[in-house]
């Protein structure tokens, strides 16, 4: 009997344990709560002879839901669209990924203390950071490439 309730004891402590450890590495191992979004600057642009403004606001659009999603740690607090003195660069691009089109978005955003995915620096400002999309017969815009 003594026996039986030793075994017991023991196989629901470590019956326990494995639970614990399940929760604990579930946490661990969860998605990232992405980029903060909510305060987003977008001052008004100058009218493009390119993009209509339902375009450019799409644009914008697209870089708040790519940066919500994978810019943890990090704070979006401006988007603006460069002009059309940017034709040539929308052009190269386009040219590059083989699209029809593409735009280039600037943005600014601060980073927090944890650097965010760890390529960033901790407690920084990110300024006319690119955000280059591009798509094809006028669909939706795809984000391809970030950065300076």
């Amino acid at each position: 009997r003594r026996r039986y309730r030793k075994m017991n004891r023991k196989t629901i402590f470590c019956f326990l344990t494995a639970l614990i450890m399940i929760f604990v590495l579930a946490g661990c191992g969860g998605r990232n709560s992405g980029g903060n979004i909510d305060n987003v600057q977008i001052p008004d642009w100058k009218p493009s002879e390119i993009y209509s403004d339902s375009d450019i606001e799409a644009a914008f659009q697209t870089v708040k839901d790519y940066f919500g999603n994978e810019f943890d740690g990090c704070t979006l607090t401006k988007l603006t669209y460069p002009g059309d003195t940017y034709a040539d660069e929308f052009y190269e691009w386009a040219e590059q990924y083989d699209a029809d089109e593409a735009i280039v978005i600037l943005s600014s955003f601060d980073v927090d203390s944890s650097g965010g995915d760890g390529s960033l620096n901790p407690d920084s400002t990110y300024d006319d950071w690119k955000w280059i999309l591009i798509r094809n017969d006028s669909g939706n815009w795809e984000h391809v490439d970030h950065g300076y």
